[in-house]
């Protein structure tokens, strides 16, 4: 009897190797990153989500709060133009700070819904797309494509998935990629 090939560990983080297309990768990667944090952030008891890790001041719950107002700032605010509040009132203290009174399970919502939107939005657009003015954007000459918007995304999410690295580190001395 012939054994089952042993699987063979990804040589690339993100899309298939044989992605190409620009769009697929962008959104390939993006996937990625969401999903990176939430991998990065398993294991670890609510205590230790809310918590902010020395030295660095904030909690790896605060990160997905920040990450949230990210994609909203971003998306729905520049890219779409909606009406929506683009910063919390406290301004960046409040964005990554967890009030005793919010539940980490609604910030986990609160983000999804996040990503939610912003998917709709990118599933209706080209890259090619300009941001729609009257929200972030006043002026055309302001205005970036969907495609530069993404890859801002991608940035922040590739710099901020890092510093969860060193957070969870600090935290458990977990590093690497968890929950493989």
């Amino acid at each position: 009897m012939q054994q089952p090939p042993e699987a063979v560990p990804a040589l690339l983080d993100g899309p298939a190797v044989d992605v190409s297309e620009p769009r697929e990768l962008f959104l390939g990667y993006l996937d990625w990153y969401r999903q990176a944090l939430t991998r990065k952030l398993a294991g670890l008891s609510d205590d230790q989500l809310r918590t902010p890790v020395e030295p660095l001041g904030w909690s790896p719950l605060g990160l997905v709060q920040h990450l949230g107002w990210v994609e909203r700032r971003w998306m729905r605010w520049g890219f779409a133009a909606e009406n929506v509040v683009a910063h919390p009132p406290g301004g960046d203290a409040e964005e990554w700070t967890i009030a005793a009174d919010t539940s980490t399970a609604q910030v986990l919502a609160a983000y999804r819904t996040e990503v939610t939107a912003v998917n709709a939005h990118v599933e209706a657009a080209t890259l090619g797309d300009r941001a729609r003015l009257g929200g972030r954007f006043k002026t055309l000459d302001q205005a970036p494509s969907l495609g530069r918007i993404l890859f801002h995304l991608l940035q922040e999410y590739a710099r901020h998935v890092g510093h969860l690295d060193v957070a969870r580190e600090l935290i458990d001395g977990e590093t690497g990629e968890t929950g493989e």
